[in-house]
């Protein structure tokens, strides 16, 4: 037994000398600094994963701005210098983003490929996400959350004590549920059975929709869902209430998920449903720890909580709203919810300090990447990546970055402030939570607008007060890097109880 134990000891040990020979790129002329790392098809991905920021902070501080990296057998070049964003953008026709984001899509969700060239689709996915998130279509799907948002909201009231309670919840657990349950029946529609049955769907969704999105980093990374049974049954039970024939049974479905049913004409049933399940995964998985991020810190600091709370009382007024339990539910047009900068303030500060996404492109052909002060080599299949917190942890453009300021976006005026340094000079990208360019999140308009109604109707509706006052802010979910805003990774205890109106 020792003797076997020590040949296969000896032929791991020679394959993993011979990888070290041969198996690792040698950098050539003109490209950027190379760490491979020495851990075969891994490479540096166990270092990334444990703290992206520190590791790409470590190889900017040794390589300098431009470096390659190997991770999971991928070779990605890292931009580190917000200069040098807009130059990269400027490579458009070397560079592909779909190739990675259709391939992981379609691995994670278990659907057919959606991209154009393959065939499955009548027309281009990501002009139909703009059409049907953004203009006219976002005025009814903005207009639905409202109502939806407060339909959840105002449940409790059903209750006939006249002397309204605190009641001590989670507040991301408070977050999950209410923008979870009001956001599904935006995009899928309410059940036509009625509201036990739409209740207890949205319960087991809800806890189908954690399960599987527990496990999600995994798929990303690769691993195959058949590995993880429990995620596996939760994705297929979430798909199965997307298929066709339950969707019959909802009113009011949005005009994104009837559309992409159309669209996808030469799929099946379940691969329809499928996607839909990306939509929901889409809509939900960053818009939630957004939420709680944006609520938290604002409860956090009395001088927002006081800002926001005048400037949503203000806006209200001047459109005519009563804030009522009995009357007419809040409704706010886009141009209403547009113009409330503390609260677009609040929000991008928020995601400012939590948001952790991975911006990236994959190189069609062997190509020149042309950057202000330098030119490197880069090579087909090849990976062009973007991590913004970088940018947005920097004390240059963000003094004292890791404290939340919430009126850092705003200028003197008290509007929108717009204009941020590095070196001296203007920043064109400064703030890049839901990526750029061509890969820039299509419905991140609709995003910002969820957050900003939920603020207006806690604000609105609720007495909010920390249970305990001084408490921490809880760490980054470093496990989520590079898909988007970290969650949490504990929860914190907030009280909420209806105001006397």
């Amino acid at each position: 037994m020792m003797t076997i134990s020590l040949i296969w000891g000896i032929v791991v040990a020679v394959c993993c000398c011979l990888w070290l020979i041969l198996g690792m790129r040698r950098r050539q002329m003109g490209e950027p600094p190379l760490e491979n790392g020495l851990i075969p098809y891994l490479g540096c991905a166990l270092k990334f994963g444990a703290n992206p920021l520190e590791f790409l902070r470590a190889n900017q501080r040794k390589h300098g701005h431009v470096f390659t990296c190997r991770l999971m057998g991928n070779y990605v070049h890292f931009i580190t210098n917000p200069l040098s964003y807009q130059k990269v953008l400027c490579h458009g026709k070397y560079l592909d983003w779909k190739k990675f984001h259709f391939t992981t899509s379609a691995k994670a969700f278990g659907h057919r490929s959606i991209d154009l060239s393959d065939g499955n689709t009548t027309d281009n996915i990501s002009k139909t996400f703009i059409k049907t998130l953004q203009g006219d279509a976002l005025n009814s799907l903005t207009e639905a959350m409202m109502e939806n948002l407060q339909l959840v909201m105002r449940r409790p009231l059903v209750s006939k004590s006249k002397t309204p309670a605190w009641v001590t919840e989670g507040m991301y657990s408070f977050c999950y549920r209410v923008m979870f349950e009001a956001g599904y029946l935006t995009l899928f529609g309410k059940d036509l059975t009625g509201q036990d049955a739409q209740k207890g769907l949205i319960l087991n969704n809800l806890d189908h929709f954690k399960e599987f999105d527990k496990i999600f980093p995994a798929l990303v990374a690769g691993l195959p869902i058949h590995v993880f049974k429990t995620a596996h049954h939760a994705r297929e039970k979430l798909a199965e209430g997307l298929r066709h024939e339950n969707l019959g049974k909802r009113d009011r479905i949005s005009e994104l998920v009837r559309f992409l049913n159309d669209m996808l004409s030469t799929l099946d049933d379940m691969d329809k449903a499928k996607t839909h399940l990306a939509i929901l995964w889409a809509s939900q998985a960053n818009t939630i720890p957004a939420t709680f991020w944006s609520l938290f810190q604002m409860i956090r600091s009395p001088e927002a909580m006081k800002a926001a709370a005048e400037e949503v009382n203000k806006t209200l007024e001047n459109a005519g709203q009563k804030i009522s339990f009995d009357g007419s539910p809040i409704c706010l047009n886009q141009m209403q919810l547009n113009d409330l900068p503390v609260l677009d303030s609040i929000i991008k500060e928020s995601l400012r300090l939590s948001s952790a996404s991975l911006n990236i492109r994959t190189a069609k052909e062997d190509f020149t990447l042309h950057l202000q002060d330098s030119s490197y080599n880069i090579r087909k299949d090849d990976i062009i990546a973007l991590y913004p917190q970088l940018m947005h942890f920097d004390p240059e453009i963000y003094p004292d970055p890791l404290t939340f300021k919430y009126d850092r976006y705003l200028d003197e005026n008290g509007k929108t402030k717009t204009t941020f340094y590095s070196n001296g000079i203007k920043l064109k990208y400064y703030y890049m939570p839901f990526g750029s360019g061509a890969t820039i999140c299509p419905g991140r308009i609709f995003a910002v607008q969820e957050i900003k109604q939920f603020l207006i109707l806690m604000l609105s509706y609720f007495e909010l007060e920390l249970v305990e006052s001084q408490v921490k802010c809880p760490p980054l979910d470093q496990s989520r890097a590079g898909l988007g805003i970290l969650p949490p990774l504990n929860d914190i205890e907030f009280k909420y109880k209806f105001k006397h109106l």
